[in-house]
């Protein structure tokens, strides 16, 4: 018998055999691991197109004919390490976008907003499986970037843009819930203020008498930067507690949260700004033993208030915190809060530059927006509800001679198309929250926060407290759930 021609060329069917027949059974076990994952995936995202990518998957496991690794072939030097290199950072990367897309996040706390429940420095991790992961909006960026890259490059791409979807998740969004979430006013950003609400900006501007906000800012980009836009889940994240939930009637009436008509109990860790009047300065390591920050001390005189014969600190103190202030020597009168003193300007609030009267401790009664809800549009309400209306649910709303007009046809209803809930901070007089832009959608809503990994006390040497040991792997959340 003679010899196969090793020389013939094989069918494309002998080939693919050839193929399976070559593939060691390791091979095949990991294959066939891989493919259950991707499968309960796609069973998870509820389309059934996404099962053509197992195809490609079968020929990076299988078949190759594809040439993925024909830099494995080359004889060693650079091109193979610099491939080799670059073949284990995109296989990471890859592994970090869907960890971080479906799965949950590290999420750091920047600001003192919902101190002493969370604490400037607190490293998170954010868990998207809770209330279920949002399907990527914007799906080709960098994992690794929230939205801007070192050297003020975007860290995505515009387009293309998905229509929100959230994956089934393991509950909904409880009142007292800590929740991480896009900055709702964060679509229109200027790249160099800290706080990026262009919203807020421009209705300061209007008030310092400046008549056309866009261009002043436009004419100032050295001072204010660039005016770019940010598709949803590219936004800046924030942390805040949910109160009001969708289809809620809310309240604030002399800082205490009303639902539904009654008074809401306010969270153990909860913070007011207090005037502290002093008879001799109090020193640092006396504010930092009770959990006072440095940025959080105001300090008198204020405004010239010297002649008020006595200097106060303005700070935020949990009830606790403010039985101990009061038993301190310097103090030499009663503690008051900040917003009763009526020295600090409370106004600007939701919604921006409507005449409704309402400040920071006193707002309302207004309705939470709940998804398939209708409402009973007025020229009174428009004021709330209108960014809901226009930009999250994407509609063309105007008025005209008295009339609302919701794309072209006049209407005195709306049915809203998504929930939304109305979130706070702890430290209350000290957090830029719905207060001050409304509502949140939930196609803002990123996750809960699960555990505090590590936690560094940035005003702390690293030999005088600055790791905070007690709070490492401790419950980001652990009223979650349990308020109604």
């Amino acid at each position: 018998m003679s010899a196969p021609d090793s020389n013939k060329k094989l069918s494309f069917g002998e080939d693919f055999m050839r193929r399976l027949r070559e593939i060691k059974a390791t091979r095949w076990v990991r294959f066939g691991i891989v493919s259950l994952v991707f499968v309960l995936w796609v069973v998870w995202m509820g389309n059934p197109w996404l099962l053509l990518v197992w195809l490609l998957l079968f020929d990076i496991y299988i078949t190759g004919y594809i040439p993925w690794t024909w830099w494995k072939k080359r004889k060693p030097g650079a091109v193979r390490t610099v491939m080799g290199w670059l073949d284990a950072i995109i296989y990471a990367l890859v592994l970090v976008y869907f960890i971080f897309a479906f799965i949950g996040q590290n999420y750091k706390i920047p600001s003192s907003s919902l101190e002493k429940s969370l604490l400037v420095g607190d490293y998170l991790w954010v868990n998207k499986t809770v209330y279920g992961p949002r399907v990527p909006m914007t799906p080709v960026h960098f994992p690794l970037a929230q939205h801007t890259l070192p050297g003020g490059i975007k860290s995505y791409l515009e387009k293309p843009q998905l229509a929100y979807h959230r994956l089934p998740g393991l509950r909904s969004i409880s009142r007292g819930d800590i929740v991480v979430f896009n900055f709702p006013n964060g679509d229109t950003v200027l790249t160099k203020m800290e706080v990026p609400d262009y919203y807020q900006i421009c209705y300061d501007l209007r008030n310092r008498g400046v008549a056309d906000p866009k261009s002043y800012l436009m004419a100032n980009r050295a001072t204010y930067g660039d005016l770019v836009w940010r598709p949803v889940d590219r936004r800046e994240n924030y942390v805040k507690r949910a109160i009001g939930l969708p289809g809620d009637r809310l309240a604030i009436k002399g800082d205490t949260v009303y639902i539904n008509g009654k008074p809401m109990a306010e969270p153990t860790e909860v913070q007011h700004n207090y005037i502290v009047p002093v008879s001799a300065p109090v020193p640092e390591e006396q504010w930092l033993e009770i959990g006072v920050r440095l940025e959080d001390r105001g300090t008198a005189p204020i405004d010239g208030r010297e002649a008020l014969g006595f200097q106060f600190y303005d700070v935020p103190l949990t009830a606790s915190m403010k039985a101990q202030v009061e038993k301190w020597p310097q103090v030499n009168g009663p503690l008051r809060r900040e917003t009763e003193t009526g020295w600090f300007d409370v106004s600007g609030v939701f919604p921006l530059g409507a005449r409704y009267g309402w400040t920071r401790p006193d707002m309302g009664e207004f309705w939470v927006p709940k998804r398939g809800a209708t409402l009973h549009l007025t020229l009174e309400n428009l004021p709330i509800y209108e960014r809901a209306i226009r930009t999250y649910e994407g509609n063309d709303l105007q008025v005209r001679d008295g009339k609302i007009y919701i794309n072209g046809e006049q209407t005195d209803y709306y049915t809203f198309q998504m929930d939304y809930y109305w979130m706070m901070g702890d430290n209350r007089d000290r957090s830029l929250d719905s207060r001050y832009w409304g509502f949140v959608p939930e196609d803002h809503v990123v996750g809960s926060p699960g555990l505090v990994l590590i936690s560094f006390d940035e005003e702390r040497s690293l030999f005088d407290g600055k790791i905070r040991f007690n709070r490492i792997l401790r419950s980001a959340n652990p009223d979650a759930g349990k308020w109604d």
